[in-house]
């Protein structure tokens, strides 16, 4: 009896070195190596400040920016999650409407919100939106900019140049960087505000 235990916690230790320790270690030096950007977090420096992810949303409001998807957590990184609202509930309806209808004010020029507008991702961070959410909000942009019409043909060029393919060339969707967006049209047109 007294042998198994020792057995056990033998092999307890030797497996929390494996897999606890030499594992990690292992696995966070190759990365460091081969991909140093995704292993530190992503991070997007400005002026050698850290202003944010590529792998986060921020919450863009001003009309002079594009804006992320929705968030159910509110874009906190501890609180992330979905609203965990069923297709037949009441109060997701309504808030769906009621985004719709604010979206559908803030661009006159507009019928049909897509859809990645309206609803939050599985975690509320979702850093892209859809090329059609781009080019969904580029007149409120540009007019908010006060862009005229070869400064917005310039903005839809940057939408275009902005849209990056699904990975490997087959999964996922299109998609553009709402972040990278807005930080290449601060570039292009210059910052707004704080």
């Amino acid at each position: 009896m007294l042998n198994t235990a020792f057995t056990a916690i033998r092999t307890l230790l030797f497996l929390t070195l494996i897999t606890g320790v030499l594992y990690p270690l292992i696995v966070t030096g190759f990365s460091e190596r081969l991909f140093p950007f995704q292993a530190n977090g992503s991070l997007i420096f400005e002026n050698e400040r850290v202003i944010g992810s590529a792998l986060l949303a921020q919450n863009f409001t001003k009309d002079e920016y594009f804006w992320p998807r929705p968030s159910a957590g509110n874009f906190g990184t501890i609180p992330s999650s979905a609203s965990n609202a069923g297709p037949t509930s009441a109060a997701l309806k309504i808030r769906i409407e009621e985004k719709k209808q604010f979206l559908l004010k803030k661009h006159p020029d507009q019928t049909i919100v897509p859809p990645d507008l309206l609803f939050a991702s599985a975690s509320g961070l979702d850093p892209h939106i859809s090329p059609a959410g781009a080019y969904f909000q580029m007149q409120r942009v540009a007019i908010a900019r006060k862009l005229d019409v070869d400064q917005t043909e310039d903005l839809k060029k940057l939408i275009e140049k902005s849209i990056e393919k699904p990975s490997f060339g087959f999964i996922g969707e299109k998609r553009i960087n709402v972040l990278r967006l807005n930080l290449n049209l601060n570039s292009k047109f210059g910052k707004i505000g704080p």
